[in-house]
């Protein structure tokens, strides 16, 4: 049986609502989890919760993608900010200066070793980390200043905001082990199944937040007069 004329504008109507529909469905995933949490230390100054690094390794391994701008820890006030980054393993790290004096930046953290040479204000050098793992980053002027680099293997990452909430998108959905990393604490992780979770993390500061270290000698820090 033919459609008559009169009959097309509802027939289009009821098309166009199963399209904005499909549309909708494919916007929002029903395959994608989330997990959503807290994370607390037991002292620390202000701000330091945002130094957390909250990321899910999934059962079945997803390979991240390497942007293609690299990350920025810039050195400002004798400070690297900011003072972890988390980047996909082959991603990048720029080191611009925004100080009027000289930095030497430069790690001796296993196979991400890097030094960057002195160098003045400006836009700084790169590096690529091609290890996983922790990457202590110093400069070899200034001996308080430390940063870090976390080197990870899966795309799914955050960090926490300054009251210590995270929210944390999973696609596809599958179980996995949810880890949440700071400088000045033992790691944390917890296995997860697949679905919306929600966690609450604890951590016990109970390291310095300037670790001693030595220069990119391997030799004691001496104090400087002048410039830098």
């Amino acid at each position: 049986m033919s459609l008559r004329w009169r009959h097309w504008p509802a027939v289009l109507h009821r098309s166009w609502w199963w399209i904005c529909a499909a549309l909708v469905w494919t916007a929002i995933p029903a395959w994608a989890g989330r997990i959503t949490g807290t994370v607390e230390l037991s002292s620390g100054r202000q701000g330091e919760l945002e130094e957390a690094v909250v990321y899910f390794q999934p059962r079945s391994k997803v390979k991240p993608a390497v942007p293609e701008v690299p990350r920025v820890m810039e050195t400002r006030g004798k400070r690297f900010m900011p003072r972890v980054v988390a980047v996909p393993l082959g991603g990048r790290v720029r080191f611009p200066n925004a100080d009027p004096i000289l930095h030497n930046v430069f790690s001796v953290s296993g196979r991400n070793r890097f030094d960057l040479g002195l160098y003045r204000t400006g836009a700084g050098k790169s590096w690529r980390f091609d290890s996983v793992g922790v990457t202590r980053v110093f400069c070899n002027v200034h001996q308080s200043m430390v940063g870090y680099v976390l080197v990870l293997d899966t795309p799914f990452f955050t960090t926490p905001d300054g009251a210590g909430r995270f929210s944390l998108d999973i696609a596809p959905d599958q179980p996995g082990t949810l880890h949440v990393w700071h400088s000045r604490a033992e790691s944390w992780s917890a296995e997860l199944p697949a679905g919306d979770s929600s966690v609450e993390v604890s951590l016990e500061v109970t390291r310095k937040r300037i670790p001693p270290h030595r220069n990119k000698h391997g030799r004691s820090y001496r104090r400087r007069r002048g410039r830098y």
